[in-house]
């Protein structure tokens, strides 16, 4: 059921090409990230995105390479203050600053991290290890968000919901991938029809 909905998402929406970086999306392209920057860029986009809009996440990060602060190099060493200050846009500015520093020094420390590490780290939750995971690191982990749980009508744990969609789908990163984009972009359109009405 869950292959055949992929499927009739992808068919309706088209490949999304997430994540975007430097604000460009690349559909049906699924080699990025390249390098170890692209990577820092996607795991940084994770955590700004908590509890925000993309376009809010975006704007913190546009901010950040105008500063010269997107490195795991240059967060550890900004102060906070600087660091929160550029993070603004993306709310609960002084919170992500200090998830930022902590997981920078992380990022810098771990070639290939584990969920359990991610998930011991301040400030880390399921939903943005599994986006870090999936989107940085190509690991098949699929990311549940609340457009999952309102799309397909479920109100179990976060661990339940990611279990029903991995046991059900190909163990592919890139299906993760697509499928969980394809989601948000239903979801966001039926957000959008709805406010219509």
């Amino acid at each position: 059921m869950l292959h055949a909905q992929y499927k009739r998402l992808l068919e309706k929406h088209g490949a999304q090409g997430w994540w975007p970086l430097n604000g460009q999306y690349n559909p049906g392209d699924y080699s990025h990230p390249k390098n170890e920057a692209q990577r820092f860029e996607i795991c940084v986009g994770a955590i700004l995105t908590q509890n925000t809009a993309w376009k809010n996440a975006e704007k913190a990060l546009k901010e950040m390479i105008k500063q010269k602060l997107l490195s795991a190099e240059a967060i550890t060493e900004s102060p906070l203050q600087k660091l929160s200050a550029a993070i603004k846009p993306a709310g609960y500015y002084n919170q992500k600053a200090k998830k930022l520093k902590i997981f920078s020094k992380f990022f810098a420390e771990t070639k290939k991290p584990e969920r359990e590490q991610l998930l011991g780290l301040w400030g880390i939750g399921e939903e943005t290890a599994d986006s870090i995971l999936l989107y940085a690191y190509k690991q098949p982990e699929f990311v549940v968000d609340a457009y999952t749980k309102r799309l397909f009508k479920l109100n179990k744990p976060y661990a339940e919901i990611k279990a029903m969609f991995e046991n059900a789908l190909p163990k592919d990163y890139r299906i993760y991938n697509e499928f969980h984009a394809l989601i948000v972009a239903e979801g966001k359109r039926a957000a959008a029809n709805s406010n219509r009405k």
